[in-house]
């Protein structure tokens, strides 16, 4: 199971190098626009879109290297006072009734969005905007996968925390 366990935290790592390497393109990008706004008086709507795509696609690939680092929101009144095992079957009820039925349709509902982007060859309404409008929807069923995935990272890690570590 340990080994099972790395194989799911070595994804959401690669996840976050993903995320931490856009947050680098997405700086860059900001940094070139304001230059060239101001100093050269240009501007472009697709470097604005890009932005955008950046981000979003930085934060919800985030999210699943957050969840694998626990730095995501709870309710630490309560959780902070559990002892490990505690703490465990918390994190492994949350994912099991909660985050991964919620992953599950993520993905159902993303993947027609996405698809129906796609069929229909969406792009900006915006002149000068991006095309293939359907890559940035992609990026909502993508990234409830990386999480459902690095869900069951944690739901491996509770089950070893849980049965301390016989599994």
């Amino acid at each position: 199971m340990e080994s099972l366990q790395s194989v799911f935290d070595r994804f959401s790592d690669i996840v976050g190098k993903i995320a931490a390497t856009l947050m680098i393109l997405l700086l860059a990008n900001v940094f070139y626009d304001v230059v060239a706004r101001y100093f050269f008086k240009s501007s472009s709507i697709g470097l604005q879109e890009l932005e955008w795509h950046l981000f979003a696609s930085m934060f919800l690939l985030g999210i699943a290297y957050t969840l694998k680092e626990e730095g995501h929101v709870r309710v630490d009144i309560i959780y902070e006072r559990l002892g490990e095992k505690g703490k465990a079957w918390i994190n492994f009820l949350g994912c099991i009734f909660f985050l991964l039925p919620f992953c599950a349709l993520i993905i159902w509902y993303g993947y027609d969005f996405a698809l129906e982007s796609y069929n229909l060859q969406e792009t900006s309404g915006d002149p000068g905007g991006l095309s293939h409008r359907w890559i940035i929807k992609s990026m909502i069923p993508l990234s409830a996968l990386a999480l459902a995935l690095s869900a069951f990272g944690v739901l491996i890690k509770s089950l070893r925390s849980i049965s301390n570590n016989h599994i």
